[in-house]
């Protein structure tokens, strides 16, 4: 490839290219019923997707944040409560907490996995504690055994952030299915992406299911019939055909990603400075993301986009240290791995249409800055 030459970080365009007569048709039925909101296929979807990932409810919503935030307002987590939940984890994750009046608790992350890390939870929990919220970052499923026995014995929720994690298994099980609700994002560059914003809540308490089903259509079940105060947060009908036609080629998508991350590892290996992601034993690990480690992370950024080269870092600065967050009175150093983390980590373009071509031509832009600065 010639160096002028643009790798996307994100390139949804074949992945469209290749169902688009499917994404039409199914559009222009929406159309000509005209049937937009809460049409039959959103109820086709919200079961497709519970069976996919193995629970008993799918209730569609209009956003990941939505789906967090409708999750903890169905567990009824208020003023006054508390909620764990990782540091190293997009912001939404955070502004959940705070939408429904509770006070979210940071806990650092595990250095290989970038996730929650379980050892420091027990030290977090209060006598307001009443959720914990496992993020699977990257694709990369948390410790969910060793989440779920610290939750039981304090008597506490799990909810799980799958907005990354759309396929990922831990111990054969599905992300999203093991705690008691699942959230999920169907923004457009997840694994399973809309065309706009989308989520979804998973569980299998037909209790809290129904709650949510009330919650995000103004608080009725019936028309009219207001149970509680309530919101829209309704995923729309056309939106649900196009999700409804994507999660049929999911785990095809996945395992090319998988696929793209191998090779990645395979043509990383030896390359001094840089340290590739990992996959726990008996992980599903989906690769939304695929995060290399650098201590030269910055220069290394620069030189890739000279290079034509698009990446990303997820996230460059801890939750506890944006400023919005000032007011809970965390300082530099309260969570070191996540601080010392976030000047070391890039993403790399990833998505299942990336070439192999592509990925040699970044491998080789890698190597050809650590000849050069140390040379």
């Amino acid at each position: 490839m010639k160096n002028n030459t643009l790798v996307h970080f994100v390139d949804l365009r074949g992945q469209i290219n290749a169902i688009e007569n499917k994404l039409l048709d199914s559009m222009r039925k929406i159309i000509k019923k005209s049937n937009f909101i809460l049409g039959n296929e959103v109820h086709k979807f919200e079961r497709m997707f519970a069976d996919y990932i193995g629970c008993r409810e799918g209730i569609g919503v209009s956003s990941g944040l939505d789906a967090l935030i409708l999750a903890l307002r169905a567990l009824n987590i208020q003023k006054d409560c508390e909620v764990i939940l990782p540091v190293n984890t997009f912001i939404a994750t955070a502004f959940a907490v705070n939408a429904v009046g509770a006070k979210p608790v940071f806990v650092d992350c595990d250095k290989e996995t970038l996730n929650i890390d379980p050892s420091q939870i027990k030290s977090k929990i209060s006598k307001k504690t009443k959720a914990i919220i496992a993020v699977h970052l990257t694709g990369c499923p948390c410790d969910m055994d060793r989440i779920m026995n610290i939750a039981k014995s304090h008597g506490l929720f799990i909810i799980e952030d799958a907005a990354q994690a759309h396929g990922a298994e831990y111990k054969g099980k599905k992300c999203g299915s093991i705690g008691h609700i699942g959230c999920f994002s169907f923004y457009p560059s997840k694994n399973l992406g809309a065309f706009g914003d989308g989520g979804m809540v998973t569980t299998n308490d037909p209790e809290v299911a129904e709650k949510i089903r009330c919650l995000r259509n103004y608080g009725q079940k019936e028309k009219n019939q207001h149970i509680y105060i309530g919101f829209n947060n309704r995923l729309d009908t056309i939106q649900s055909a196009i999700l409804s036609i994507k999660l049929r080629y999911l785990d095809k998508w996945n395992n090319l990603r998988i696929k793209n991350a191998n090779l990645y590892n395979k043509l990383l290996k030896n390359i001094e400075g840089i340290k590739t992601p990992i996959t726990p034993k008996n992980c599903k690990h989906v690769y939304h993301l695929y995060v290399i480690f650098s201590e030269r992370r910055d220069e290394l950024r620069r030189f890739l986009t000279e290079k034509g080269i698009e990446t990303g870092i997820h996230y460059p600065k801890p939750i506890h240290l944006q400023q919005c967050y000032a007011n809970l009175g965390y300082k530099r150093g309260d969570f070191p791995v996540a601080e010392d983390l976030a000047t070391k980590i890039l993403s790399l373009p990833m998505y299942p249409e990336l070439k192999e071509r592509q990925i040699k031509y970044i491998v080789k832009s890698i190597k050809e800055f650590y000849y050069i600065k140390n040379s």
